[in-house]
């Protein structure tokens, strides 16, 4: 299964280039996430912080009142990370494949943690190997 945010776009997303600043994407992926661990409807001290981005720009995305979207999965499950690769898309264009290693975490203790039973079971059910956004 895969996890489809509607991103909206703004009008400070725009570079003088006129289309939507490279940069920003990486706020995009973070919205998308943060929407798919919302699902969990989990609250606690337990968190996640990112270890790594990876990010291929297809094309340019211009700014428009209609929102982009990002559809997110699971490409992998470790231990303590997991993988979440993207799209942002259109019907008939993609403008950005990503992929982010992400690591649950403590705030409290603040260290890294393994991924709990409840966390794994969550995750596998957006798990999609058959497709990985970004070549590793």
């Amino acid at each position: 299964m895969r996890h489809i945010y509607r991103c909206p776009l703004r009008w400070s997303d725009m570079d003088a280039y006129g289309h939507v600043n490279n940069a920003i994407f990486l706020r995009y992926l973070e919205e998308a996430r943060i929407d798919f661990l919302s699902l969990r409807g989990t609250e606690s001290k337990q968190g996640s912080v990112v270890a790594r981005h990876e990010i291929d720009y297809k094309r340019q995305l211009v700014h428009r009142p209609t929102p982009v979207d990002i559809e997110l999965w699971v490409t992998q499950i470790r231990a303590a990370s997991f993988t979440v690769s993207y799209e942002v898309k259109d019907a008939d264009a993609i403008y950005v494949k990503a992929a982010t290693v992400v690591v649950p975490f403590d705030f409290e203790t603040q260290h890294p943690r393994r991924i709990t039973d409840a966390e794994r079971e969550f995750l596998e059910k957006y798990r999609d190997d058959a497709e990985e956004a970004v070549a590793a």
